[in-house]
């Protein structure tokens, strides 16, 4: 009973946050999260809900008058991004953000190589990134749900790995970057049609404040 209710009240009382805060904007919902999630809850509602991103960068946020000003960082960044790179979404969540590509855009099928227009488009990003250098970046690969589980899995590790090879061959920080694989486990759109299942086949980027930032939006909070 212990480890089902813990959960249910992580996801309701985030649920009554955002529900709060639905008429703030994004820099003050970054200060308004972080009153009340952690890591473990950030983890919980991502699973929950399929949406790894969210878990994650709600996982790392600070809060506070911090995490305002770390919201107002990644709301420049975020539009930064959305314009140097039409062919990716760029979603704004707490105080990160997170930016997926469909796999298509940048792998062939069933392959984790890097076309030519993938890397015009990373290095859209790769200019963007290293503007703002005091960030931490986590790349995920997913996939449909056709083919086996373990098969999924090492493609979906094996595209986020040729993402992550590739944006610290263009000049970003080897330390910033890390990998995640999810391959079919983590769906954000219906596999039951062929539509839902090219949009789950995509490599998502989760933009969140480095150390560094954060004790520098410490301080600028401070004064």
């Amino acid at each position: 009973m212990k480890k089902t209710r813990i959960p249910t009240i992580m996801i309701l009382s985030t649920a009554l946050l955002f529900s709060s805060c639905a008429s703030l904007n994004k820099t003050q919902k970054g200060g308004a999260v972080g009153a009340v999630a952690g890591g473990a809850m950030g983890a919980v509602i991502g699973r929950a809900a399929g949406n790894t991103g969210l878990g994650a960068i709600i996982g790392a946020t600070v809060g506070g008058a911090t995490g305002a000003v770390i919201g107002n960082k990644m709301d420049k960044q975020a539009k930064e991004i959305e314009k140097a790179v039409p062919d990716a979404k760029v979603e704004r969540v707490g105080e990160g953000i997170v930016v997926e590509f469909s796999s298509n855009v940048l792998f062939g099928f069933d392959s984790s190589n890097l076309s030519s227009e993938a890397k015009g488009n990373l290095d859209k990003l790769v200019k963007v990134l290293n503007v703002y250098p005091d960030t931490d970046i986590e790349i995920q690969g997913h996939t449909d749900s056709k083919g086996s589980d373990a098969y999924n899995k090492k493609l979906s590790e094996q595209r986020a790995g040729a993402v992550s090879a590739y944006l610290t061959s263009k000049g970003i920080t080897y330390s910033r970057v890390r990998i995640n694989g999810f391959g079919e486990s983590a769906p954000k759109y219906d596999n039951d049609t062929e539509y839902g299942r090219s949009q789950n086949r995509r490599v998502e980027f989760l933009i969140t404040a480095n150390e560094k930032m954060k004790a520098d939006a410490e301080k600028e909070a401070g004064n």
